[in-house]
């Protein structure tokens, strides 16, 4: 009986693994591609802001922050946003969907951004953070991993092949 019970544990939190792992897979997924759509062009972005003195000193300070301040880092766009993400909250709560929507979209595009170039700038010191060095190479080539199964699959070779189509066909009305 002992056993039975032990086996049927087993099962079941093989099972819970399972399906944990597929729900993470339908919510992770699409992070990772939209992070990974967005990370080198909304960085590069924020980058031509080091164009003006204020920034450019802000991106000095940043570079130059010990371990655990460049982790910090991380939190201010999270602070700075939190407002922003209630201000969405609120309106769809007063009906206001697409007005809601637009406000979160353009709020993850400006987090994103920010996230994106402050890494750039502090990766250097977070890597001295010994369960930072230990944990991101295996994070990146998991990411890594998942997204070129991803690229992998029909839907995605579909769509990037009918992405250069309209790319090709835009081109040719530009030049045209």
């Amino acid at each position: 009986m002992n056993s039975l019970v032990r086996s049927l544990a087993r099962s079941l939190g093989g099972l819970l693994r399972a399906v944990l792992r597929a729900i993470a897979t339908v919510i992770v997924v699409p992070l990772l591609l939209f992070e990974e759509w967005g990370w080198e062009p909304l960085a590069a972005l924020v980058a031509r802001l080091s164009r003006l003195p204020f920034w450019a000193a802000l991106e000095d300070r940043l570079r130059r922050l010990p371990p655990w301040g460049a982790l910090l880092a991380f939190f201010v766009p999270v602070l700075v946003l939190l407002p922003v993400k209630v201000l969405a909250l609120f309106l769809f709560s007063n009906g206001h969907a697409a007005t809601a929507l637009t406000v979160l979209v353009l709020a993850k595009l400006v987090g994103t951004a920010l996230v994106a170039r402050i890494f750039q700038l502090v990766e250097g010191p977070l890597m001295r953070i010994p369960w930072f060095a230990r944990w991101y190479p295996r994070w990146k080539a998991w990411k890594d991993q998942v997204l070129a199964l991803v690229r992998q699959s029909r839907p995605w070779r579909t769509v990037k092949a009918i992405n250069r189509r309209i790319s090709r066909g835009w081109r040719r009305l530009r030049e045209g």
